[in-house]
């Protein structure tokens, strides 16, 4: 049942509220601002009607309280006739309307009414909300698709399992943020989340880097390391690019899996540790092992459950989302105000193919939004590979090519006039100075 909090100083009118209501909604009721202000500390109310005019802090302190609420409930303030302007100034400061005393009992109980139940709309239009971006995200992840989805619910049925996982997908599709998620959402989130990437380091380091190494195992080996693994302990090891293990260490992974334990290098003391491997590739693994280069006992190891992470060309319905995310993020991180995407700049990112997929979408909003002069990204904005249109054939690629060759005289006619002055050369085409630019850098002209 909703709430109604009635903040009013003068006893019998508390009292005829609370019993006008009851039935209708709960009735709670404070003397005074300070009363009002413990109850709210304890307590969010639907609905709060307020008296303007009472002894020492009136109505207009308690509204000033309210500025900075997250979900501030809707307050409606009763006034005597001759402070009606007062009564504008509360609702400058918020309030959402006001009703006159002596009000009248059935036109105050059908504004709480409509009050009330707009309010349980907002809530419930929230609650769906937060529902779906529950559905399109997880963790660091976002994708409304159908492919993105099933990556979800793949992730929430195994995330709490002990099985190894191998993601799968090109680069910059996410991998790392798959891991995470697994390992956040499982049993091991308290414990460590150990990252190596196979392919960053020299094969000479890497068996070390992952195992540790004693004292005196190799030239410069000063005092004992531990190693990825050890880290990892209790936790999860997440190795990308598994595909470039050397042959050596596959085996000695491949013991880790199935036993538990390994050697450090330069020592025959096995270490027993307790780690979840997550595995990333972009590569063929299959190819792989037909070629001799990955074992295949160990691939079955590795692969028990797999998750395959789609190119962003193949999921092109979560392209809008990401591209809002990344211009709110940096946007927030530069300090700028950016609104938005001209709707020519929103269908050329639309319309990319991201070879570099979300890593690449990922630095080219960053750039956009470092760079943009104005409070909407436009084409000037984007790297030129995403100006050229789809390639026009026939009668429509002559009429292109006509409307290019005109405004490539028309912009060094209105250069040549305005002596090289971009603002008056935009003056005299009849275009800002920002759609100049934009057409100087799509033509080469200068």
């Amino acid at each position: 049942m909703a709430c109604v909090l009635v903040v009013d100083d003068e006893h019998g009118v508390r009292e005829s509220l609370r019993m006008l209501f009851k039935g209708d909604c709960e009735v709670a009721t404070a003397g005074s601002v300070e009363e009002a202000e413990r109850f709210l500390q304890q307590s969010s109310p639907d609905l709060i009607l307020l008296d303007l005019v009472m002894p020492g802090r009136g109505g207009l302190d308690l509204l000033a309280a309210l500025a900075d609420a997250v979900d501030r409930p809707p307050v409606v303030v009763l006034t005597a006739t001759k402070t009606v302007n007062t009564a504008v100034e509360a609702m400058k400061r918020g309030a959402v309307d006001y009703i006159t005393k002596p009000f009248e009992v059935e036109a105050l109980r059908i504004k709480v009414r409509q009050l009330l139940e707009r309010r349980a709309l907002e809530q419930e239009l929230r609650e769906l909300r937060a529902a779906a971006e529950s559905r399109d995200r997880l963790g660091g992840l976002l994708g409304r698709s159908e492919a993105m989805q099933e990556v979800f619910r793949t992730i929430r049925r195994v995330a709490a399992s002990r099985a190894t996982v191998l993601i799968r997908g090109e680069s910059g599709t996410g991998k790392e943020l798959i891991a995470r998620a697994l390992h956040y959402a499982s049993p091991r989130a308290a414990g460590p989340l150990v990252k190596v990437n196979c392919a960053a380091l020299a094969e000479s380091l890497l068996e070390a880097e992952l195992f540790g190494h004693e004292k005196g195992a190799f030239t410069g080996a000063v005092a004992s390391r531990k190693g990825r693994f050890e880290l990892a302990d209790g936790g999860s090891i997440f190795l990308d690019e598994i595909g470039d293990l050397p042959p050596h260490l596959q085996v000695k992974l491949l013991r880790v899996l199935q036993e538990r334990e390994f050697e450090r290098v330069g020592s025959s003391r096995p270490v027993k540790v307790d780690v979840r491997l997550l595995a990333a590739t972009h590569r063929n693994l299959e190819a792989l092992v037909r070629d001799g280069r990955f074992r295949d006992d160990l691939y079955y190891r590795i692969n028990v459950v797999t998750i395959m992470l789609p190119p962003l060309r193949e999921r092109r319905e979560d392209l809008p989302p990401l591209i809002e995310h990344f211009l709110r993020t940096f946007a927030e991180k530069n300090g700028k105000t950016v609104r938005g995407v001209t709707r020519e700049a929103r269908e050329a990112l639309l319309r990319y193919d991201y070879p570099g997929n979300i890593r690449e979408l990922e630095n080219l909003m960053e750039r956009a939004v470092v760079l943009t002069r104005d409070d909407v990204i436009g084409m000037e904005d984007l790297p030129l590979t995403l100006e050229a249109p789809p390639p026009e054939s026939g009668e429509g690629a002559g009429l292109i090519a006509a409307v290019e060759g005109l405004e490539r005289r028309m912009i060094r006619e209105a250069l040549a006039r305005a002596e090289g002055t971009q603002t008056r050369a935009a003056e005299l085409l009849g275009i800002s100075e920002r759609v100049l630019r934009y057409k100087l850098r799509k033509y080469g002209l200068s």
